[in-house]
């Protein structure tokens, strides 16, 4: 057993599951900055807030043309490891029907085709077989480049004496992911990167799989190709509803970029990470990578990058609160930006940044105040829409998993397309052809299940009562 500090049960663990020696070293890296006493916290002090960046919607048209020459030169590349188990999912949450009767993954198959790019996919032993499977139908997608590789897993550190977790009724409950910013160790020891390198491919564009707001746009691509840069990052304005996301700041000891989680924020400075005026800017998670500007940090650092750690306090059972605490070390792929010399980062409209992370986003876009267009396959608001994103509210009781959803909304979502906020509270069902008209409550306090009749012009708050009751 590990006491305080010893990574040698680690090691063993990480071999006996087959963990290449790069995944290994790089938890080691991590394990003994915990073992040393990081808490991974980054103090407000040690950072001042980014006041202006590039933006987007203000460079040059002509950029767009320096960017589809450099297309035969990208890959796109997914991130797609999640099983969506917070929706009830037990396969890729990219398999989820979003719009128009595809998948997540049939739209970035499309985009990916559309911009005449190879897709790969970072994908989780628990996710390969599915998404490869449901891909197999894009004969086009197959070529020189293969469409995925894995990423690792790691071992859960207990907190009494940051030895292994063991917990044989559930072995698997042993590990965890480590975070996204296990990419760049996947790339390598999955031979990955020196395919791409091998093939002339210069550029990737990264962003989660859900993020269907996450195109390859060729002024995006002209802009980072044209500046020669080594890594970087799209990023939206903040505001009230991101004050509890990651944010981009610089640091006072040697001015670079970084990303602060909440996770690696002291409650002391809690308020000012909050703070969406001061820390003006939000990680989207859209990064591009200039691939031998990686292979050149990674061969100088033999392979471990050496992002910032993020140290998670968990519960080894994370359904039992009585299970014994854990940390589980992560990193975050976009805290690269204070690795390389020379990042940037560069403001991005909205609409680039349109994860699906609930059922109340997915019904959302689900419903006729998103469209999908046909030439970049990107889900964008109605033309008609009043206000976008969608303000949607569901009662987490009866539309947290995704069966519960399409129980309740059994002919699709109403239609929000003049509606400004809608919200459900309680069980209730609706019918076919719903209307829904500015500011939308629907409200059932019964204890059976209200339903919406088919054809029902929503405004205001509408109770659903029990003359429509249907027993649960």
């Amino acid at each position: 057993m590990s006491v305080n500090g010893d990574f040698t049960p680690f090691a063993k663990r990480m071999a006996g599951e087959g963990l290449p020696d790069v995944a290994i070293r790089t938890f080691k890296y991590y394990y003994e900055k915990l073992a040393a006493g990081s808490t991974g916290l980054i103090a407000e002090d040690e950072i001042e807030p980014v006041e202006t960046l590039p933006d987007l919607e203000k460079l040059p048209a002509g950029l767009a043309t320096e960017g589809r020459a450099a297309l035969s030169r990208t890959v796109l590349l997914k991130l797609n490891g999640g099983l969506g188990t917070s929706m009830g999912l037990e396969k890729a949450k990219s398999l989820l029907k979003v719009k128009s009767g595809y998948t997540f993954l049939d739209v970035v198959a499309r985009q990916a085709l559309a911009a005449r790019v190879p897709l790969v996919l970072m994908n989780s032993f628990n996710t390969h077989d599915d998404s490869l499977a449901a891909l197999s139908s894009y004969g086009e997608l197959q070529g020189r480049i293969p469409l995925d590789f894995l990423q690792h897993k790691a071992p859960k550190v207990l907190q009494a004496d940051l030895s292994p977790a063991i917990w044989p009724q559930e072995p698997e409950l042993e590990w965890c992911p480590p975070g996204h910013g296990d990419i760049y160790p996947a790339l390598v020891t999955s031979g990955m990167l020196d395919t791409l390198l091998d093939n002339g491919y210069e550029y990737a564009f990264v962003s989660n799989a859900d993020n269907l707001g996450a195109v390859l746009d060729p002024m995006l691509l002209g802009y980072f190709a044209g500046e020669g840069l080594p890594f970087l990052m799209e990023v939206a304005d903040r505001t009230h509803a991101d004050r509890k996301g990651g944010h981009l700041a610089r640091r006072t000891s040697d001015g670079r970029l970084l990303l602060r989680e909440s996770a690696q924020c002291a409650d002391a400075d809690m308020p000012a990470f909050q703070d969406y005026r001061k820390h003006r800017y939000f990680n989207t998670n859209n990064l591009w990578l200039n691939l031998s500007a990686l292979k050149r940090v990674l061969v100088k650092r033999e392979g471990v990058l050496g992002l910032p750690l993020i140290r998670n306090n968990k519960t080894l059972d994370p359904r039992d609160e009585s299970s014994p605490p854990v940390y589980q070390l992560e990193t975050a792929m976009g805290a690269a930006i204070s690795v390389f010399e020379g990042a940037g980062a560069l403001r991005v409209p909205r609409t680039r940044f349109a994860p699906v992370k609930t059922c109340a986003d997915l019904l959302a876009v689900r419903s006729d105040a998103y469209i999908l267009t046909t030439d970049d396959w990107q889900v964008v608001a109605h033309p008609d829409c009043r206000v976008c994103p969608l303000d949607v509210t569901l009662d987490n009781e009866y539309y947290r998993l995704i069966d519960d959803l399409e129980a309740r909304f059994p002919y699709g979502p109403p239609s929000l397309i003049e509606c400004r906020r809608f919200a459900v509270q309680g069980d209730v069902r609706f019918g076919r052809d719903v209307v829904c008209r500015g500011e939308v409550e629907v409200v059932n306090a019964s204890a059976g299940q209200g339903v919406i009749a088919d054809g029902s012009v929503l405004e205001g708050v509408v109770k659903a009562t029990d003359v429509n009751r249907y027993p649960r």
